[in-house]
């Protein structure tokens, strides 16, 4: 049986690492085509996104979406990766802080930042991920880059211990935010729990963990996640075979960005975009 293009949505558990998710599914779907949206790292847990099948040339469209974490920040150390899986490098007293300060401190992380990612992470340089430049002996600084937390919450102060939710876009790192709001307070801090609850509108509730897909491969198909993530078009069946062969359109989309096209029978085609009067092709599916 050929398994669906589509989207396989996992609770991640916290040791694997993202390509290690992958080679699961692999194994899971029998095919070699499948990757992911978003790494998270082997200490996170929750929602990773895998793509099998023609969804894979999908998952580069599916970054751009806002994704949502749960996390746990402990103040007064500091770690080489700004996170638990890190070489403790400093650590200092924080019984002189109230609640009140640390609320601001994280407040001050809403809206459009400029932030350093940490040099441990999956970011290329110069073609080679920085954690492997790290590993090599390197000293590795990486650029600030905007990213906009939409909205941060914290939800307790327990002596150093802060638990929060935020949404935020993609390629934000909640690490850099615990290391940053400790380096605000004056003490240090790093990110000692991170649960991803959603990737754009898929949550927790459509995940399903390796154990459960063991059982049974649930596949969100290729045209039920075009819907979700994007904006959508219905064609006729003139506009579906241009649409086919990658032609540009003299068509108004109903938004600016990439669109969901589909044929009368429901078949999604493509990710489209307007170009002055005409629409042009960003990716054919089919």
């Amino acid at each position: 049986m050929t398994l669906p293009s589509g989207l396989v949505v996992v609770d991640k558990p916290a040791g694997p690492t993202s390509h290690g998710v992958v080679s699961r599914v692999r194994r899971l779907s029998g095919t070699r085509k499948v990757g992911h949206a978003g790494t998270l790292d082997p200490m996170a847990t929750g929602v990773l996104v895998v793509g099998v099948g023609r969804a894979t040339r999908l998952l580069g469209h599916l970054m751009l979406t806002v994704k949502a974490y749960d996390a746990t920040v402990r103040l007064g150390v500091t770690t080489t990766t700004d996170d638990a899986e890190g070489e403790v490098v400093a650590t200092a007293v924080t019984d002189g802080l109230d609640e009140e300060q640390v609320r601001s401190a994280f407040a001050a992380f809403v809206g459009e930042i400029e932030q350093v990612p940490a040099a441990v992470s999956a970011i290329k340089v110069d073609g080679q991920r920085a954690y492997a430049r790290v590993r090599a002996g390197e000293d590795v600084r990486l650029p600030a880059r905007a990213v906009t937390v939409h909205e941060l919450t914290v939800h307790a102060v327990r002596g150093d211990q802060v638990e929060l939710s935020l949404r935020c876009s993609s390629g934000t790192y909640v690490r850099a935010i615990a290391r940053d709001a400790g380096a605000a307070l004056g003490v240090g801090g790093h990110l000692s729990a991170l649960r991803r609850t959603a990737v754009g509108p898929f949550g927790l509730d459509h995940a399903r963990t390796l154990e459960q897909l063991e059982d049974r491969l649930v596949i969100v198909p290729i045209a039920e996640v075009a819907r979700a993530v994007f904006p959508a078009l219905d064609l006729d069946e003139q506009h579906t075979a241009d649409v086919r062969v990658g032609r540009k359109l003299t068509l108004a989309l109903p938004a600016p960005g990439p669109v969901a096209l589909f044929a009368p029978d429901g078949e999604f085609l493509a990710l489209y975009e307007q170009a002055g009067a005409l629409a042009r092709a960003v990716a054919v599916f089919v």
